[in-house]
């Protein structure tokens, strides 16, 4: 082992913190944050690590607090600045309506009989900078307008949405807890865009498919005139009624897709002129604004000068700094698994779970996402499980050569697994579309969230085996 320290005791360190946390987060009411420095210096004490700083022989620093301190700075230095700028974006596009001239876009792009397509896609894009709990709550009266006008389902249109939302919010930067895992397992956060949205799109179709084919017909409820979601006799849908929609003061189709298009076509061309070493004249400038942190700040810069034009200084300042406190929480649980990945880093007992692996000829792979899976059944939510997986298992992942792309892959996906009880936005879907009864509420979003999942689970191996 590394540093003269025994891998068996490391890993019983590991494992008797893991438990501490799951605990922690389920049975009392400290918060992720504190649960996962508490169970780094766990692990570290019951490992053998030094309680205090030492310098080694070759001029390394060693020991628990250093680890922490390391480990958080490390993780957060790459990616905390863009968290800020993402969820300020959000804020903008929440409070601004751009959310709903997109999912008008769709459904004019899209065309007629094709809502669920329009809805999905509007949150497949809107979830990118958005949470997706608020973004269901900000475009759940669309698909509730577009249920009373059309006569369609409104739980087949509601849980096509929630799909697109949770998708991208779960495996597509800069939404926090991705961004978080890409900078845990420190790869190029352009590459990770591109293709997590790539893989977002089978995902999201097969959610669509189930909304469509299963819901809307086993559970065909529209909004009354009272607007309340209930039962109702079965009649053909009108398809021309949703293109009545009221669109007065909301923001132009270009306006409303600028602040999320610009960026990601700048960290585009930052990784493809890089990745071909296109790094002189007018190509070192593009390389430059595309990096993530200048592309999502320029993003914001958009939103501000065109999507809040029309909002006043007070309330624009305001929407910006609730996304600024937002942010703060995500970035210390993003910090705070950094800081648990870098003792399990320090200690040496990724190598040393690495090899064990690999000599007991089980995917690397399997790993992080056995980990965010059970993570997510666990404790419910989806960031403090990608969080954890990417903490524990980036540096065995790193160590066995596997491509770290695909162990983070890996860990979001995980954290999509089968949505009940303990996760929030399980509350939020049911509770906005109506849904009370509880085997209801598996089928229409346990059973949707699962299809993701399963998904996602295929084309992470897919992955492992071309890259």
């Amino acid at each position: 082992m590394v540093n003269g320290l025994n891998g068996n005791q490391m890993l019983l360190g590991l494992g008797i913190g893991i438990v501490v946390l799951v605990y922690l987060v389920l049975k009392t009411k400290i918060h992720a944050f504190l649960a996962l420095i508490l169970c780094t210096i766990l692990v570290g004490v019951i490992g053998g690590m030094p309680l205090n700083t030492i310098t080694l022989e070759n001029g390394t620093k060693f020991g628990i607090l250093n680890s922490i301190t390391t480990g958080f700075g490390g993780t957060l230095g790459s990616i905390g600045i863009i968290i800020g700028f993402g969820v300020m974006m959000g804020q903008i596009f929440e409070v601004s309506g751009a959310a709903k001239r997109m999912a008008f876009t769709f459904i004019k792009l899209f065309g007629k009989k094709r809502e669920e397509e329009a809805l999905a896609f509007t949150g497949f894009l809107v979830s990118i900078p958005i949470f997706c709990d608020s973004g269901f709550v900000v475009l759940a009266p669309i698909a509730k307008a577009i249920s009373k006008a059309t006569k369609k389902s409104v739980i087949g249109l509601g849980v096509a949405l929630a799909a697109g939302l949770v998708i991208t919010h779960s495996i597509v930067p800069p939404t926090p807890g991705p961004l978080g895992v890409v900078g845990i397992f420190g790869v190029d956060v352009g590459q990770f865009i591109l293709l997590s949205i790539v893989l977002a799109i089978p995902m999201t179709i097969g959610c669509i498919a189930y909304s469509r084919l299963f819901l809307s017909k086993k559970f065909y409820r529209i909004p009354n005139e009272d607007g309340e979601i209930v039962e109702a006799e079965y009649c053909e849908p009108n398809y021309d009624a949703v293109f009545d929609m009221d669109m007065d003061n909301i923001p132009s189709a270009r306006d409303a897709f600028m602040p999320l298009v610009l960026p990601i076509v700048l960290i585009l061309i930052n990784t493809v002129a890089t990745a071909f070493g296109l790094t002189n004249g007018v190509m070192e400038i593009l390389i430059f604004i595309g990096q993530p942190i200048v592309a999502v700040g320029l993003g914001l810069m958009v939103a501000i000068l065109t999507l809040a034009k029309n909002l006043d200084k007070k309330t624009v300042i305001s929407e910006v700094e609730k996304g600024m406190m937002s942010a703060g929480i995500i970035m210390l649980v993003t910090g705070g698994g950094g800081a648990l990945g870098q003792i399990i880093k320090d200690s040496g007992m990724g190598v040393f779970m690495a090899e064990a692996l690999t000599n007991a000829a089980i995917p690397i792979v399997i790993l992080p996402l056995i980990i965010s899976t059970a993570m997510r059944f666990i404790q419910g939510s989806g960031t403090v499980a990608m969080t954890t997986a990417a903490s524990i298992s980036a540096p065995i992942v790193i160590a066995a050569g596997v491509n770290p792309l695909v162990g983070a892959v890996a860990c979001c996906v995980g954290s999509i697994f089968f949505g009940y009880f303990n996760d929030s936005y399980f509350w939020v879907v049911n509770r906005t579309l109506g849904v009370n009864d509880v085997k209801e509420q598996l089928t229409i979003w346990s059973i949707t969230s699962t299809i993701a999942w399963a998904i996602g689970v295929v084309e992470v191996f897919i992955l492992s085996a071309i890259l």
